[in-house]
């Protein structure tokens, strides 16, 4: 009984041969290109080509021989590894495919099937600035870094810090200017 001439080959894989490499990978690309290509809808044959998914794959695994430091004892254990690995990736590529499918224009969607934006209306940032400019109407000038920080979003606490003012100081500061301005207690 003669031995596999792959299993020779491999010996050399293993050792990064490249020559090697590219030897195993003609002798198997056939064989995993068969492996999609069953597997292929035939709706999908037009727009997927099965050796992309091979030559992924070997990518992968010449990466695998060299840094990983993947060893196979023969060539049974390689084919059954390329194939778990081929199976994978083409299952990968066609949920990525499906995913793209899926997707259409923005031309063709119902604005009314849109999700609500999270930014606020033009009306609404318009509103904000003309309160602002009230704002800054009726604030002693001494007062306007006070209510910019209020504006950025500190807290009364840190623009105590800030400014040098106690924390009861710029609550007090604030609620003057909220009456001046024309906000009541709800």
């Amino acid at each position: 009984m003669s031995a596999d001439p792959l299993d020779t080959v491999l010996e050399q894989l293993c050792s990064g041969d490249a020559e090697a490499a590219e030897r195993v990978f003609l002798a198997y690309e056939p064989y995993l290109r068969l492996v999609i290509r069953r597997q292929l809808p035939a709706h999908l044959r037009a727009k997927f080509d099965s050796i992309d998914v091979v030559q992924s794959v070997w990518v992968d695994v010449l990466a695998g021989f060299r840094e990983a430091g993947w060893r196979f004892t023969n060539t049974d254990q390689l084919r059954a590894f390329l194939v778990k690995a081929t199976r994978n990736r083409f299952i990968d590529r066609v949920r990525q495919f499906k995913s793209v499918e899926t997707e259409q224009p923005l031309t063709e969607t119902d604005p009314e099937a849109l999700p609500e934006s999270d930014q606020p209306a033009p009306s609404d940032i318009a509103e904000a600035d003309e309160l602002w400019a009230k704002l800054l109407a009726v604030c002693p000038p001494a007062h306007h870094e006070l209510l910019q920080l209020k504006r950025q979003g500190f807290s009364n606490a840190e623009i105590a810090t800030r400014i040098g003012l106690h924390e009861g100081s710029v609550r007090r500061v604030l609620y003057d200017l909220a009456r001046k301005a024309g906000f009541r207690k709800k």
